[in-house]
């Protein structure tokens, strides 16, 4: 009844006198009691875990972190973090504390439901998400499409899912160049102009070194310039989504995306 060890349960019963209802509130302060006291410890393992509502227009991506490895590998773990997603997915604003205490008791380490995300399609589009093996690395993206029998199509379907693993694979920070803040440009060229290879350089070459320079950043920095992994980086995102898209007779959109990866949110 309240996923409490054996003994614990006996320990309860005798407490309680017999009396069942009394037993589940007792372990149900001592789990409160447990989590309360495991809080301090660290708790830097964990998963990414995800949840797509039905037709693709809503997802949630959670990071919920744990003690150690040999936890976040329990499948009994990874349920849970499936469940929180869930719930977050149906209510942003849930209250889990209740959850998570429960989960401390069963457990026997420190749970921690430490950031999500959360999705909703505007407009005309899909919502999707990736594990990565393991469980250390998730994606959730918004990619849209002018018209909406678009988003029906096999063609559309497998963009999406092919973008989640680029964004997995490739770690961009930004969807393309414009939400690239000014003060992340202007850094990349302060330290690109204090390198050796630009020293004593004349005022124009030195520019168009620049130049240079921040292509290649924004190649790695925005997940449009990006070269598409899955066809060995032969041509950019961008490249392929419009090949695609072409393909369709539609304009296709990478709206946003969010990636996690284990212990960057602790």
């Amino acid at each position: 009844m309240t996923s409490a060890g054996m003994m614990d349960c006996k320990k309860a019963l005798t407490e309680a006198g017999g009396d069942l209802d009394k037993a589940v509130d007792i372990l149900r302060k001592s789990g409160a009691a447990s989590a309360a006291k495991k809080a301090s410890r660290d708790a830097r393992e964990g998963v990414i875990a995800q949840f797509i509502a039905p037709g693709g227009k809503a997802g949630v991506l959670v990071e919920v972190n744990c003690e150690t490895d040999f936890v976040a590998r329990n499948d009994s773990f990874r349920a849970f973090c499936d469940e929180i997603a869930k719930k977050v997915a149906a209510n942003p604003n849930a209250d889990l504390e209740a959850d998570r205490q429960a989960a401390v008791g069963k457990i026997g380490e420190n749970v921690k439901i430490t950031r999500n995300a959360r999705m909703e399609v505007s407009g005309n589009g899909l919502i999707a998400a990736y594990i990565h093996t393991g469980a250390k690395v998730g994606v959730l993206v918004e990619v849209g499409a002018a018209k909406p029998e678009t988003t029906g199509t096999e063609e559309f379907k497998q963009l999406v899912k092919d973008i989640t693993l680029q964004i997995a694979a490739g770690h961009p920070f930004a969807v393309s160049r414009d939400q690239v803040s000014a003060e992340v440009i202007a850094k990349e060229r302060e330290i690109a102009a204090q390198s050796d290879r630009l020293k004593g350089k004349p005022p124009q070459a030195m520019e168009k070194i620049l130049q240079g320079v921040l292509e290649k950043f924004f190649q790695s920095y925005c997940l449009v310039d990006q070269g598409f992994v899955k066809k060995n980086s032969e041509i950019s995102v961008k490249e392929h989504v419009a090949q695609v898209a072409k393909q369709l007779g539609d304009e296709i959109t990478v709206r946003r995306f969010v990636r996690f990866q284990v212990g960057e949110g602790v």
